[in-house]
């Protein structure tokens, strides 16, 4: 786990911990009313703990994604049998590269981010794959500099994203209600919504308060050790409504 890749070296992260943040989300994952599926932990490959990154899942079916990282390429072997046992429908992507990190699923439309990740070719594959689920796609730039598209952004709910300055001015935004991370928390704009409540990043206390001042309740979570890795809250899980 502490091997993982890294986009930028920020120092490297105590074991220990990472379990200790990786429990207190598991915790808060059940307390918000999920039921959670745990996987065997995996030595071979140290970002198997990001499971967001291999696949997408929907009511609809899953999509088995194609990383450009050859230190990741295994972890959809890891996850694939797994979703081939809860999903009727599992497609995958065959060319280009999709990391689920870069891709925002809304209320009407699936947005999926260009990046180091994630190639052109493997977004317009995973449109094609979107539309055999009956779902729309849409492409576009995440910022430079930055890993994922989610690293700047969350859906809040149907109407409202929580967003960065430099991601805010997006015109794939542009229908929706946009809160703005303080420009020292970029960090907090990796949060998820689990039913009732937003699970953020705990040190990102500027955030915190702005999402309660807009009427959302919170679930502060410890992630110091875990965004070492480049993680953050929504890469520790793929979650799915039950219809």
């Amino acid at each position: 786990m502490v091997n993982g890749l890294r986009y930028t070296n920020t120092g490297i992260p105590c074991f220990n911990e990472i379990a200790r943040e990786h429990t207190s989300y598991l915790t808060a994952l059940k307390k918000n009313g999920v039921q959670v599926h745990l996987l065997p932990s995996s030595e071979r490959w140290p970002d198997s703990l990001f499971v967001e990154d291999p696949a997408l899942v929907f009511p609809q079916g899953a999509i088995i994604l194609r990383s450009i990282r050859e230190e990741r390429a295994g972890e959809r072997d890891l996850i694939e049998p797994v979703l081939r046992s809860k999903f009727a429908k599992v497609l995958e992507i065959d060319n280009g590269y999709v990391d689920g990190g870069d891709v925002l699923c809304t209320s009407d439309n699936v947005i999926i981010g260009l990046s180091s990740r994630t190639t052109q070719e493997g977004a317009e594959r995973l449109v094609k794959c979107l539309s055999n689920l009956g779902l729309s796609g849409t492409i576009t730039d995440t910022p430079h500099g930055v890993l994922h598209l989610k690293s700047d952004c969350s859906l809040l709910d149907e109407k409202t994203v929580f967003v960065t300055p430099r991601l805010a001015v997006s015109q794939v935004f542009k229908n929706y209600k946009k809160i703005i991370t303080p420009e020292t928390e970029y960090a907090a704009a990796n949060a998820i919504r689990i039913n009732s409540s937003v699970f953020v990043n705990k040190d990102c206390v500027k955030s915190i308060a702005l999402l309660k001042q807009s009427g959302f309740k919170t679930t502060a979570l410890p992630s110091t050790e875990i965004r070492k890795l480049d993680g953050g809250l929504s890469c520790m899980s793929l979650r799915w409504l039950n219809l």
